[in-house]
């Protein structure tokens, strides 16, 4: 297996640079992994192939205002901050830019000098760890990040946004579930169909392309997640009843996994996952999953691979290329069964 494996080529244009609107008027691609079979939908016909006792895990992590403005409290130079994981309370690891300019110790004021960062250590060329004062002050004086293949302005922040985020912490969002809105979630739960929730606060590093010929020599950061003793008990309850656990979102398929990679129950946990799912991985507690279209090379293609197969999801995409669908945060989704 060779990263060049997980490669492909798409015309830029394909790149959304908006969302759709009303959020399920996405488009939506059916995969049965039993027959091979590419169905194309609307994304507000999901519930035509979920049935009731189906349990669909969504991660409710909220994206947060990670990128900074400010300036060198000694010297005035003008800095900007992009908070990739949090490590601790506090404490961030960051690019910075300039990051050549950033030792440990220097104090960077932000949002007008409301608050402050403290350069802890420096990582690498252009990261840094700091310890912000007032984490609080993010929600007044930052602005969302969106992915850099994103290059329209954001008019309303809160597109960037799942309808159900509610835990505060990831700097990229859970891109599968932007398609449901309240209304599709309550018509679902008519149907029988049953939401539950995990948290996963998604770094931007779970995006990136893989640099290195073999994946398996990859090394993923670790990313903060939750499972709490209700959903394990919910998704064990659906398994031994014979009822499908559908994941909205390769996040929500890591979670999900980490939580049942001893043996095949789902326990709960609270910490850090730094789980990497390759093809050739057994896939303990997913049936079936919600995702969008991914970047090649990166892990998330990886993922759905392992879950379909490499062939089958190749042929999706090129085909998802030839029908003009959407592709990335703002693009179509896929429904994998």
């Amino acid at each position: 297996m060779k990263t060049t494996d997980f490669d492909y080529e798409m015309p830029l244009e394909r790149i959304a640079q908006t969302a759709v609107e009303p959020r399920d008027h996405s488009r939506l691609m059916v995969i049965s992994r039993v027959d091979g079979s590419l169905s194309h939908r609307r994304f507000y016909d999901v519930g035509d192939y979920l049935r009731a006792g189906d349990v669909l895990v969504c991660n409710d992590s909220r994206v947060i205002p990670a990128r900074l403005f400010g300036h060198k409290a000694d010297g005035g130079a003008r800095v900007e901050l992009l908070l990739l994981r949090r490590l601790e309370p506090g404490v961030w690891e960051t690019l910075a830019r300039p990051g050549r300019r950033l030792k440990a110790g220097t104090r960077v004021e932000l949002g007008e000098g409301h608050f402050e960062a403290k350069v802890i250590s420096k990582e690498s060329e252009g990261t840094v760890v700091v310890r912000l004062n007032n984490e609080e002050m993010l929600e007044r004086s930052g602005a969302v990040p969106l992915p850099p293949y994103i290059h329209e302005p954001l008019a309303n922040p809160e597109r960037y946004q799942t309808v159900y985020a509610r835990q505060k912490g990831s700097v990229a969002a859970p891109t599968a579930g932007l398609h449901f809105t309240p209304e599709l979630m309550i018509r679902l739960e008519d149907k029988g169909i049953q939401f539950v929730f995990v948290t996963l606060h998604l770094a931007l590093d779970s995006f990136r392309p893989v640099q290195v010929d073999d994946p398996a020599e990859h090394v993923i950061h670790k990313e903060y997640g939750e499972l709490t003793p209700e959903v394990a008990n919910e998704l064990n309850r659906a398994r031994a009843e014979g009822r499908r656990v559908i994941c909205v979102g390769t996040s929500s398929v890591r979670v999900v996994e980490h939580a049942a990679r001893e043996g095949d129950v789902v326990k709960p946990f609270s910490g850090w996952t730094d789980l990497f799912i390759l093809p050739g991985h057994r896939f303990k507690a997913v049936d079936a999953m919600l995702t969008n279209f991914h970047l090649p090379r990166s892990t998330l293609l990886m993922l759905v691979s392992a879950f379909a197969g490499r062939e089958l999801i190749l042929r999706a995409y090129y085909e998802a290329m030839n029908m003009n669908y959407r592709f990335y945060s703002f693009g179509d989704a896929m429904l994998i069964l």
